[in-house]
């Protein structure tokens, strides 16, 4: 039996935020028929909890873009990875990118000012987890046996 080559890429053939991308869609389709307002009427504290959550998408998702970028690896999962990132917010959970498309998601929840995307959470996150996350996670695996085994010993998947 011939030993097993390193795999070329997580074999993730779609653009992940397109995950959350439904979940949003569904949600406010859902809103439309059975409206499940977060509010009634405008809110301040809508606006801020939307700002903040943005501010924190910017943030993870800027600091994960120019950890990759530093390292000269690809966002794009389809593509092979030519670096391990441990660094920038890759230090405090192994899935920056994923949790600042949550803070999105929720920032855009709040502008929407509907219940039903939120209710969708936890369903886009177990779908990412099982169409996305479990094969990078077993791509990076066989790619840095050594390295990643250590990283996830030491690292959260999420916070």
């Amino acid at each position: 039996m011939a030993a097993a080559s390193k795999p070329d890429n997580a074999g993730v053939n779609f653009p992940p935020p397109l995950i959350y991308v439904a979940g949003v869609v569904i949600g406010w389709l859902l809103h439309r028929w059975r409206p499940m307002f977060i509010t009634a009427g405008p809110s301040n504290g809508r606006s801020i909890g939307a700002a903040l959550a943005f501010i924190a998408f910017l943030a993870f998702f800027g600091g994960a873009f120019s950890a990759f970028w530093r390292a000269h690896t690809t966002l794009i999962p389809n593509q092979p990875a030519t670096a391990f990132v441990t660094n920038g917010p890759y230090r405090i959970t192994r899935n920056p990118m994923y949790v600042s498309l949550v803070a999105l998601y929720l920032a855009v929840t709040l502008v929407l000012n509907s219940w039903w995307p939120v209710a969708l959470l936890p369903l886009v996150i177990v779908a990412l987890d099982r169409a996305v996350i479990a094969r990078e996670e077993r791509y990076l695996a066989k790619a840095f046996p050594e390295a990643y085994g250590a990283y996830c010993a030491r690292v959260r998947r999420w916070l």
